[in-house]
């Protein structure tokens, strides 16, 4: 009770929480996974069982890959929905402790070519984490949750290096801030010329929540950029 009143989250006091048909062990200052991430996964299994246009791997095999990780709630999700699907522990799954920011290259190199890629990453602009509940700005990490100024820090960097991971049609799926899906097809449009922006997909609020964007096919190279 005491830890509750400290505004401690329920999360970290029990040590674990339900996500989709999974119980995820807790503790601080590990991100919670949001009722939003769920809707994410099911957005991404509905579309890869109806619309497998990505090409597969080599080994035949479809692979996914998962940009920041935290409590692994997407991706072992991922594996429960789809006993098909490897996330490049053992065989069908791969864990790399990279940054994408400062490492871009070790993440082509270890995590391509991929079939699709997901991620929840830090996308709350800086300014708005003080006003943040303080169940979540005193606990949380807050490398998890800050984007930088636009919130699109790491987001970029994601779309920057997404043609060298991708098959040819392979897709990125993203939870971004309502704020966020003009602003991600604009700079795609401008700056990636190997992605395609395909929709803006809304959360069971009615909030544009969800980004997809996919890889034409081209041969072309593409040179990473940190801006």
């Amino acid at each position: 009770m005491w830890q509750l009143c400290t505004r401690r989250p329920i999360q970290y006091v029990i040590e674990e929480w339900d996500f989709r048909d999974l119980t995820l062990k807790m503790r601080p200052p590990v991100f919670i996974p949001r009722p939003e991430t769920e809707e994410l996964v099911e957005l991404m299994l509905t579309d890869l069982e109806t619309k497998p246009g990505a090409e597969v791997g080599a080994d035949g095999q479809r692979t996914c890959l998962e940009v920041g990780c935290g409590s692994g709630a997407i991706s072992l999700s991922l594996l429960n929905s789809m006993p098909q699907v490897r996330l490049g522990l053992q065989d069908r799954l791969q864990v790399y402790r990279i940054d994408v920011l400062k490492d871009a290259e070790t993440v082509v190199s270890l995590c391509s070519p991929v079939s699709a890629l997901v991620s929840n990453p830090p996308y709350l602009f800086s300014e708005d984490l003080t006003s943040l509940e303080p169940e979540i700005f005193r606990f949380e990490d807050h490398a998890a949750l800050d984007g930088g100024k636009d919130g699109l820090k790491v987001i970029k960097q994601i779309l920057t290096v997404a043609p060298q991971i991708l098959t040819n049609h392979g897709r990125v799926y993203l939870e971004v801030d309502p704020r966020h899906p003009p602003l991600i097809q604009r700079w795609v449009e401008a700056n990636v010329e190997e992605m395609h922006y395909v929709e803006t997909r809304h959360d069971i609020n009615g909030r544009p929540r969800f980004c997809i964007i996919q890889k034409k096919k081209s041969n072309k190279d593409h040179r990473l950029d940190q801006d």
